[in-house]
């Protein structure tokens, strides 16, 4: 009751908060019961104007998980037909596979009305897959006298016995708390063999949603002083290395030549297939406009070459398009091989131009000559080339080094420090996956 008023407020109030109860004993089911507020027309003195809609939000919230079983209390003497909760319950689960109707109060009820809630119980009024189970709880003057569970119990099971229209209910199971205590067993063991597959994929599913964000933020640094500096160690020279790597060309980070070839092909392929599908259409057309005295299977040869040339026409473009593509990009990659290459290389490229040159000019060609062109071209682009070169070199060592002064510094825990943030993400996101493998393998297990 404590808790009740520190989280609804003294009063009729309600909350979205639940107050969690666990009951362990042998003689219990094992279930988990979520005990909603009856559903209010007219606000009473101390309640907002909307409570009403605020407790349909609260149940809504609730029975709308296909997971739920939804148990809809009504007393025997109310018109069940009117009831507000077996209407939200109908809504939320049309079909009636996961909703339970419980009648309460048989004790109440009118004489002679006793057919009118057999024929509810026996599932003739408003159909339930799940059906009706009526039972007697305690009235308020048995509560107050603090009447125990087990003697309420047993008096419910004297009340169905000695009823003159009731009795035979408890041959049918459908009377007494404890019959629903084991028709909710039943229904939860099935509810978990329906959904428990598809529980499964989700957890999974979820699961490498969360490694995949791990792994982009990867590991932290560490707490521990001594295991700092050997993290910092190991962060510098893997840094390094990929420094030294990217300024020798080792490291291929972009698609190569063939995988642009063949993206671009594959462009160019499409519009090869779409002129193909309509070709022997085109070609019939133009055969019966302009077919004279040529025996059948010979076509006339300007029809065929007015209707290549056509076609090839509106090939040009694309294939033209796919070659000058090819073209540049061949070329940057050529340069950067070049601008790439290690001394030795560029060493016999240099020879080679030299002895090129040497040749061209006992062979007295012609400066304007295309060869001639080419090699003046490609002396002008290695000395940009050999400068870009080694200015990358250098400063590739220049980084690395500064990066190894940083081992010589004192503040390594500012150095490592970590935006709080992302660590509190990481965290969340760790102590995440560690639920849901938890949650995996005991599904596994089942």
């Amino acid at each position: 009751m404590m808790t009740q008023n520190v989280l609804a407020g003294k009063g009729v109030g309600i909350c979205e908060d639940l107050i969690t109860l666990k009951i362990t004993s042998s003689t219990v089911c094992d279930l988990s019961l979520i005990d909603l507020p009856g559903i209010t027309r007219v606000a009473v003195k101390g309640q907002p104007e909307d409570i009403g809609a605020q407790i349909k939000n609260l149940i809504t919230k609730f029975i709308k998980k296909k997971t739920t079983i939804i148990l809809v209390v009504v007393p025997c003497n109310v018109d069940i037909a009117t009831t507000e909760a077996l209407k939200m319950a109908q809504e939320m689960d049309p079909e009636g596979t996961r909703t339970l109707a419980i009648l309460t109060k048989p004790d109440l009820i009118d004489q002679g009305a006793e057919k009118n809630v057999l024929e509810i119980v026996h599932n003739r009024v408003i159909f339930l897959n799940m059906g009706y189970v009526i039972v007697k709880c305690r009235g308020q003057k048995q509560i107050d006298e603090n009447m125990s569970i087990t003697r309420a119990i047993d008096e419910e099971l004297e009340f169905f016995r000695n009823h003159q229209h009731f009795r035979s209910l408890l041959r049918e199971e459908k009377a007494t708390t404890k019959c629903l205590a084991t028709k909710l067993s039943n229904a939860l063991v099935k509810q978990i063999k329906k959904y428990l597959p598809q529980m499964s994929e989700k957890i999974k599913e979820r699961l490498g949603e969360v490694k995949h964000l791990l792994s982009k933020l990867e590991g932290g640094p560490p707490l521990e002083p001594a295991e700092k500096r050997k993290y910092l160690i190991q962060v510098i020279t893997d840094f390094n290395e990929q420094i030294t790597q990217l300024s020798k060309g080792d490291i291929i980070v972009v698609e190569n030549l063939f995988v642009l070839m063949r993206k671009e092909f594959s462009v160019w392929m499409i519009c090869l297939e779409n002129a193909k599908s309509n070709l022997h259409q085109v070609v019939d057309e133009y055969d019966q406009e302009h077919r004279g005295s040529e025996l059948a299977g010979f076509s006339n040869y300007r029809v065929f070459q007015h209707v290549v040339q056509k076609l090839v026409a509106e090939l040009k473009r694309p294939a033209m398009m796919t070659l000058q593509t090819i073209r540049v990009t061949q070329a940057i990659e050529c340069s950067l091989c070049f601008c790439m290459a290690n001394g030795l290389i560029c060493g016999i490229l240099n020879f080679g131009c030299l002895v090129a040159i040497s040749s061209l000019r006992a062979l007295t060609l012609p400066p304007t000559s295309p060869l001639s062109q080419i090699v003046v071209q490609r002396l002008a682009d290695q000395v940009p080339m050999m400068i870009c070169y080694f200015i990358l070199k250098e400063s590739a060592k220049i980084v690395c080094s500064e990066m190894l002064d940083l081992l010589h510094r004192d503040d390594a825990d500012n150095i490592l420090q970590e935006d709080s943030e992302i660590g509190e993400y990481r965290a969340k996101l760790q102590a995440q996956a560690d639920r849901l493998l938890l949650a995996n393998d005991k599904i596994s297990s089942l």
